[in-house]
Formats: structure tokens, C-alpha cells, sequence
């Protein structure tokens, strides 16, 4: 059967790891079909940091669901070098970002996002900056890691409900989304934070697939859905399912290699994990897979196609390619895996295969050297083979069994040759399929590449045009700058102007003043001195009639005051001096 065992990928050019059966396709036609090799030859990226999320597939889901049954996502260094490549092809050039402050009404939160519709949150998203996006993408990571206990569970729940009732989310909306906006919307339907991360760019049509259940949520595989075209009742009934990388009863996938783990159908290749099996039943004693007759031995039941396979040899094949690499914790993790599935077997061989397993575990608790035990476990299936080939007791097979022995193994090799010309075949077509989808990719970066220079070029001219404005404006301002001095300048000649006139008239007013009184003083001096002058004629002619001396005596004083009286001419008089020459008689 297939084996959960990874060897040597020998194409180290594939910028991203592969699900575990496209490793299998690649490997040598001599070596042994290992399915689940999803390590990468970079030391870098070999690790297998997990990053706790909320699965939102409740399928068969327990609460002592072990750490294989978790969807794991490599650490950030396995997807620094995809990211530092796609940088090549943006602007050497850095930009100071312009950091504004958002106000509240401008504001949105993820339940605005998990609630509004696409073009509204995607119109507000387009006018705020990016660091307050980024904010928004932190918040959700924090939900998503579950560190706040029972609140982000609870938060969480929310908002995937909102996005999963909600059925105007569609291919055709989610094109108009923001590409912040559909991250998250992604982030939070599959409750998977990878899709937030800053190093791990996936296109507009690929979030939207992911989102649709049409492409493997599974970074790292990302096969359309289903996987090869599979028709088998779960990849057509289960979204989202795909039989590369997920296992049939969990539905969730990992990055765990070069393990006992995995365990891979011979008929259909559909994967399970092994403890999901234990825990499901579907690892029990049956009749043998090869014949269908004889004694019982431990096989593996799918779940897919619901056939059977033996797991013996299946256990063999992984020791014996995997034990050299495995360091002391990887083979007291798989001595430990083997146990669980033999633990209830009743076949001779497997119960001496736990009884070894456990006697191992022992040994290397106690302080044995992987290496030793390693080397034990491998001559303990050579010698289990030796005993095989001669009727566990060294006695002579019956002509009519080694007939059946030898037809089935023609039979089993036969399958095995069409098989990998299947296999042959799928991996043709699935690399020319992403030949063609690189291609594609290709040139929708290349458009992507035109189109933001034409646009820069558009920037440009238009930077250009503003600032041969702004140029125009400064010198206009100095045009009516110096126009308004000169107005000012004018103002203030007008205004002296104005003031010597002011003077001017003022004198002449006062001279034409002073004449005017100096005439009617004249006029007035001349009719008092008739006026006397008539007085004194008729008081003359009265005192020779034995008139009053005393009126003639005060009538003399009145005409020596008048001839004393000097009245100024005009060439004495000052123009601010003013005299009231009027008196009473």
C-alpha cells in the first residue's frame, strides 16, 4: 500500500511544498511510492510550527482529538523566499507612506466586514490606510489564535455565522471586494489566520476559489476542487474536502512527514491519520487484503472506497526508508504510533510487532541509542519476512499455495505497474495544468506590471501639471503683490495731496472770512461815525437851546473811543486769528 513516508523530493526548484500526492508523483520509479512527503529540501522550512486555529468542518471532531488531527501551516521563513521573488517585481523605490488619523465614522470593525455588503465595506476600505488595515488583520489573528479563551471562541463563532448565512457572498460579488476585505472574509470562513500573514500572497481568483470551495483551502496544496477529478461519494458531498492533503474522517491536514501518521489507501490513495482510524474503527482484523481467505491479520479499512488494506507491510516499508533520519523523539513518536495500531491485533506477527514496539519504547527510555534500536527494528522485519518466505516454521509449502503466492504476487505487481501509470499520467496532466496556470499568472502580472506604470506615468504628468500651477499661482501672487504696494503707494500721494488741498482751502476760507468781517466792520465804524456824527449835530444845536451837557460830554467820550478803535487791514491780519469787531452801541 501507499506509505505516510516521505523520501527525497528531487525537484528542489517547486517554490511552494507540495500536498502528498503530487510528492509521490515525483519521486524515482525505483524508490518507494511514499504519499505524504510534504518535506522540503530547505532547513529552513522543514519545521512544523503549528498554528492553532478554529476549524469550522465539525467533522467527527472530538475533544481529545490528537495534535495530528490539527491543521498545522508552516513557520515564516518556508514562505520568505516566495515573497522576496514577488518583490523583485515591485518599484525598487521606497515611498514614504503618508500615516492620517481615521475618525470614528470612517472606522470599521470585522463585523462591519462580516456583515456589510462587499462594494459598501470595499468602497470604505479603498480611503482608509493601510496601517489601519493591518490593524484590522491583527485583531482578527488574535480571534483566530484563541489566546483570549472563551471571548475570541465566542467572537469568532459570530462572526462566521454572519459570513455563512449570508448568500450574496458569490464569485461574482467577491471580484469587487478589497483585497484586505477578502483576506479577512476568507480568514474567517475557513478560520484559518495563514491567509492573513504579510508573506503569503495569493491572488484575487484564488481567495475567491478558496472561499467558493473550489480550491483547497490548504496553502501549501492549493488543487481546484475536486482533487484529479475525483467522483467518490465525500470529495463530491464534502466542501472544501481535498483527497490530496486532508484526511477522510477529519477532514484536516498537516505537515507531518516521513511518518507513520498518515495511513494511504492502495485503491483510491485517499489519506487518513492513523490515530483518527484507531479512534474511528476503521484500523480492525479481517481476513487478508491480498487473498480475502486465510488468517486474520490487521488491516485498514477506507472510509472512501471502503476497501481494505494491510498495514504490516505498510509499516515495513516506512521503518526501512524512514529510520536513518529520524532523530530519537521521531522514532519513539512512530515505535509509539505502531503500537496503537497492533495493540489489538491477534495475528503472531503483529502482536510479536507490538510486543518489539513496546520492548523498544523501554529500552530507549532506559537511555539505548536510536541508532541501536533503529538497526534492532530493522533486522526484526527482515527476520519476519525470512520467517514469512518459509511458512513461519520452516516447513514446505503445498505446490497449490506457492501457485497462489506467486499469482498473487504477479497480480499485485501488475497493479502496482498500472497504478503508477496512472499516477504517471495524473501527474502529466496536473503539471501541464499548472504550467498553464503559471503562464496565465504570468501574464496577468505582466498587464498588473503595465498597468501600474501607466498609471505611475499618469501620476507623473499629473504631478507635473500641478506643479506648473502651482508656479502660475506664485507668480501671480507676486504680480498682485507688487500691484498692491503700488496701489498702496498711490493711496498714500492721493492722501497727502488731499491734505495739502485741505490746508490750502482752509486758508483761504479763513482770508475770505477775515475780509468779509473787515468789510462789515468797516461798514458798521462808518455808520456809527454817522450815526455820532448826527448825534452830535443834533445835541449841538439842542445845548445852544440849553441842552444836557452831560449827553454832549458822554457822545464826545463815544468818538475819541472810535478814533482810538484800531481795525486791522487785511495785511495784518492772521489767517488762524479770528476778532469779533462787532460791539454794542
Amino acid at each position: 500500500m501507499g506509505t505516510s513516508s516521505g523520501s527525497n523530493i528531487n525537484h528542489q526548484h517547486m517554490s511552494k511544498m507540495l500536498p502528498p500526492r503530487q510528492q509521490q508523483q515525483q519521486q524515482q520509479p525505483g524508490s518507494l511510492q511514499t504519499s505524504l512527503s510534504l518535506i522540503s529540501l530547505d532547513p529552513h522550512t522543514s519545521s512544523n510550527a503549528q498554528e492553532p486555529r478554529f476549524n469550522s468542518d465539525n467533522i467527527h471532531e472530538s475533544p481529545t482529538e490528537s495534535a495530528s488531527s490539527r491543521e498545522t501551516w508552516p513557520t515564516a521563513d518556508a514562505i520568505t523566499t516566495k515573497k522576496m521573488v514577488n518583490g523583485k517585481t515591485e518599484n525598487d523605490c521606497t515611498e514614504q507612506s503618508v500615516i492620517r488619523r481615521v475618525s470614528n465614522a470612517e472606522k470599521i470593525t470585522l463585523r462591519d466586514i462580516a456583515r456589510e455588503r462587499v462594494d459598501v465595506i470595499s468602497e470604505k476600505m479603498h480611503h482608509l490606510p493601510d496601517e489601519f488595515l493591518d490593524e484590522l488583520k491583527n485583531q482578527l489573528k488574535i480571534i483566530l489564535e484563541g489566546n483570549g479563551g472563551l471571548q475570541n471562541r465566542e467572537e469568532f463563532l459570530i462572526l462566521q455565522k454572519l459570513v455563512q448565512s449570508r448568500y450574496d457572498l458569490t464569485a461574482k460579488t467577491l471580484i469587487r471586494a478589497h483585497r484586505a476585505q477578502l483576506e479577512i472574509l476568507v480568514a474567517i470562513n475557513m478560520g484559518i489566520q495563514a491567509f492573513l500573514h504579510p508573506n503569503i500572497s495569493l491572488s484575487q481568483t484564488s481567495l475567491i476559489e478558496v472561499f467558493v470551495y473550489k480550491r483547497c483551502r490548504n496553502i501549501a496544496c492549493q488543487s481546484q476542487l475536486p482533487a484529479d477529478d475525483c467522483g467518490c461519494e465525500i470529495c463530491a458531498n464534502r466542501n472544501g474536502f481535498c483527497n490530496l492533503c486532508m484526511c477522510v474522517i477529519c477532514n484536516k491536514f498537516d505537515f507531518e512527514v516521513n511518518t507513520c501518521r498518515w495511513i494511504g489507501c492502495d485503491f483510491c490513495s485517499h489519506w487518513t491519520h492513523t490515530d483518527c482510524a484507531i479512534r474511528d474503527g476503521q484500523i480492525c482484523m479481517g481476513p487478508s487484503a491480498k487473498s480475502g481467505t486465510g488468517p486474520t491479520e490487521m488491516l485498514f479499512h477506507c472510509r472512501a472506497c471502503n476497501r481494505t488494506s494491510e498495514l504490516l507491510g505498510w509499516v515495513k516499508d516506512v521503518f526501512q526508508h524512514c529510520v536513518p533520519a529520524w532523530d530519537r523523539e521521531a522514532l519513539m513518536r512512530e515505535l509509539d504510533f505502531v503500537s496503537m495500531i497492533f495493540r489489538g491485533s491477534d495475528d503472531p506477527r503483529g502482536k510479536k510487532l507490538f510486543l518489539k514496539c513496546e520492548d523498544l519504547l523501554e529500552k530507549l527510555r532506559g537511555g539505548l541509542a536510536e541508532s541501536m534500536a533503529g538497526r534492532s527494528i530493522l533486522m526484526f522485519f527482515q527476520d519476519s519476512s525470512t520467517s514469512l518466505e518459509n511458512g513461519e516454521g520452516g516447513g514446505l509449502i503445498a505446490p497449490q499455495e506457492a501457485c497462489n503466492r506467486i499469482a498473487d504476487v504477479v497480480q499485485e505487481a501488475i497493479k502496482k505497474m498500472e497504478m503508477v501509470a496512472d499516477e504517471k499520467m495524473r501527474m502529466f496532466k496536473k503539471a501541464r495544468l499548472a504550467l498553464d496556470a503559471c503562464e496565465r499568472e504570468l501574464e496577468d502580472k505582466a498587464k498588473e506590471v503595465a498597468e501600474l506604470k501607466l498609471v505611475r506615468q499618469k501620476k507623473k504628468l499629473q504631478i507635473e501639471e500641478l506643479e506648473k500651477i502651482v508656479r502660475l499661482k506664485h507668480a501671480e501672487a507676486d504680480m498682485f503683490q507688487l500691484k498692491a504696494n503700488e496701489a498702496k503707494q498711490e493711496a498714500e500721494r492721493l492722501q497727502r495731496i488731499a491734505h495739502a488741498k485741505s490746508d490750502k482751502s482752509e486758508e483761504e476760507y479763513t482770508s475770505s472770512y477775515l475780509k468779509l468781517r473787515l468789510s462789515e466792520a468797516e461798514a458798521e465804524k462808518k455808520y456809527l461815525f454817522e450815526k455820532i456824527k448826527l448825534q452830535e449835530s443834533s445835541h449841538t444845536s439842542q445845548s445852544s437851546n440849553g441842552g444836557d451837557p452831560s449827553q454832549i460830554l458822554t457822545y464826545a467820550k463815544i468818538r475819541d473811543l472810535l478814533h482810538g478803535y484800531n481795525i486791522p487791514s487785511k495785511t495784518d491780519s492772521h489767517p488762524n486769528e479770528r476778532h469779533n469787531f462787532r460791539t454794542n452801541p
